[in-house]
C-alpha cells in the first residue's frame, strides 16, 4: 500500500541535505559549546556561524537570535519575558492562536494578574483590524503587547503583517507573532515590516523536530525561563542542541532558495485539490480562508464535508492517507478544534472536518488517489 502524507502542517519530512548535515556534525563535531577546548570551540563556532546565517535570512543580527527546543518554547520564551521583564500589562490576542500563546496568556494571567483581551474575529476567523486598534487606544494607558499568527495552524489564514505592524507601531504597543506555519514558506524581512518578537519551529520547513528560535528585537532584554547556565548569552540555560541547529539552518538555507518554485508548485496543487473536492462532493465547504490562495496558506487547506463521519479520519489512516482533524498537538485527544469552535455553529461543527496539509514532496497523482478514496469512503 502506496502511503500519502497530508499532514505537513503537524511536522514535515526531513530534507536528505538536512540529515547528511546532522549526521556529519554527529561524526565530526563532537564537543561543548560551553568548552574551552578546541572540540568546544569549534562546535561553538558552528553554532555561531549557523546563528549568523539563520539572521541574515531576515535581515537581522545575530544577536536577536536565541535557539529554543521549538516555537512553544520560543512563544513562552517570548511572552512570559514580555510580561515579566518587559512590563507589560495588557496582552491583545484572539481566540484561535495556537495553545501555545493562548495557554501562556492564561498561565500569564493566574500568575502575574495580566489582563488577557481578545481581538474580534468574523465567521472566517479573519482578525477585525478596526477593533484592535479601537482596543490598543482603550489600553493607552497601559504597557500592551499585541499577540497574533501570521498563519493559522488550522485553516491557513494570513494574518497581514504590514498592517498590524503599523497599528501596532501607532499605539507604541510591542507586536509577536507565531511565525511558526510561515518560516521557510513567505519572505519575513524584520527590517521592512518591524515585527517585535517571532517564533520559528524547525520542523515546518523540513527540519529536525526538537529546535526551533525566538527572535527579539534588539534593545530587549531577556530574562531566561530555564536556569542553571548562560547559555544563549544568557537568555536559555540549557547546552546547546548543535547538530539540530546546524540540521535546521541546512534546513532554512534550502526552503529560502526554492521558496519561489515551491510557492507555485504548492500553490497550483491546492487550487487543484479544491477543484476535484468541488467536482466531486455536494455541498463541500472550506473553513476560515482555507479555499482562497490568496488569503491562506498554499500549505493548509481544511475542509469541511457535508456529513458527521467520526472514524473518516482513522480509516483514511487506514489506507495509508496521514491527514488530521484539527491541531496536530491535539491528536489523540477527544477535543474538539478550539479554532473551529470559533468559527462553526453547533450544526456545522458537527459535520467533519478535515485538515489536509501539504509539502514539496507531495504529487497530483497523490491528491488523485485521496479523492478516490473519500469518494468511496463518504459517497
Amino acid at each position: 500500500m502506496n502511503k500519502i502524507y497530508l499532514d505537513n502542517a503537524a511536522t514535515t519530512p526531513i530534507d536528505k541535505e538536512v540529515i547528511d548535515v546532522m549526521v556529519q556534525s554527529m561524526l565530526h563535531n563532537n564537543g561543548n559549546p560551553s568548552s574551552t577546548h578546541q572540540f568546544g570551540r569549534k562546535a561553538k563556532s558552528s553554532v555561531e556561524t549557523a546563528r549568523k546565517n539563520i539572521a541574515k535570512h531576515f535581515n537581522v543580527t545575530a544577536s536577536e537570535i536565541i535557539f529554543t527546543a521549538g516555537g512553544t518554547e520560543a512563544d513562552n520564551l517570548i511572552l512570559q519575558n514580555a510580561v515579566v521583564n518587559l512590563g507589560v500589562e495588557v496582552i491583545i490576542t484572539s481566540k484561535i492562536e495556537h495553545h501555545a500563546v493562548l495557554h501562556t496568556c492564561n498561565f500569564l494571567k493566574k500568575t502575574h494578574q495580566t489582563e488577557i483581551v481578545y481581538v474580534d474575529i468574523d465567521e472566517k476567523g479573519v482578525v477585525d483590524l478596526e477593533h484592535l486598534d479601537r482596543l490598543l487606544e482603550l489600553n493607552k494607558t497601559h504597557k500592551c503587547l499585541v499577540s497574533l499568527m501570521y498563519v493559522n495552524n488550522e485553516i491557513g489564514n494570513l494574518l497581514p503583517l504590514n498592517k498590524v505592524s503599523e497599528i501596532c507601531k501607532k499605539h507604541t504597543a510591542l507586536f509577536h507573532s507565531d511565525t511558526v506555519q510561515a518560516i521557510g514558506h513567505y519572505q519575513i524581512d524584520l527590517q521592512k515590516t518591524p515585527i517585535d518578537f517571532i517564533a520559528a519551529s524547525a520542523h515546518k520547513f523540513h527540519g529536525p523536530k526538537g529546535v526551533g528560535f525566538a527572535y527579539f528585537k534588539k534593545g530587549f532584554g531577556i530574562q531566561p525561563m530555564l536556569h542553571g547556565g548562560d547559555q544563549e548569552k544568557g537568555a536559555r540555560s540549557s547546552t546547546e542542541n548543535v547538530h539540530s541547529i546546524l540540521g535546521m539552518e541546512k534546513a532554512l538555507a534550502i526552503a529560502i532558495s526554492t521558496i519561489d518554485k515551491d510557492t507555485n508548485y504548492l500553490s497550483e496543487l491546492k487550487s487543484y485539490f479544491i477543484s476535484e473536492l468541488k467536482r466531486n462532493f455536494k455541498n463541500v465547504a472550506f473553513n476560515g480562508n482555507s479555499e482562497y490562495i490568496d488569503k491562506s496558506s498554499y500549505t493548509i487547506l481544511n475542509v469541511r464535508f457535508a456529513i458527521a463521519n467520526d472514524m473518516l479520519l482513522f480509516t483514511l489512516d487506514l489506507n495509508g492517507i496521514a491527514v488530521s482533524g484539527g491541531s496536530a498537538c491535539q491528536s489523540g485527544s477527544n477535543k474538539g478544534s478550539h479554532v473551529l469552535d470559533e468559527l462553526l455553529d453547533e450544526a456545522e461543527a458537527d459535520k467533519i472536518s478535515v485538515r489536509f496539509s501539504f509539502s514539496k514532496n507531495n504529487t497530483k497523482k497523490e491528491i488523485d488517489t485521496t479523492v478516490l478514496k473519500l469518494k468511496e469512503l463518504l459517497n
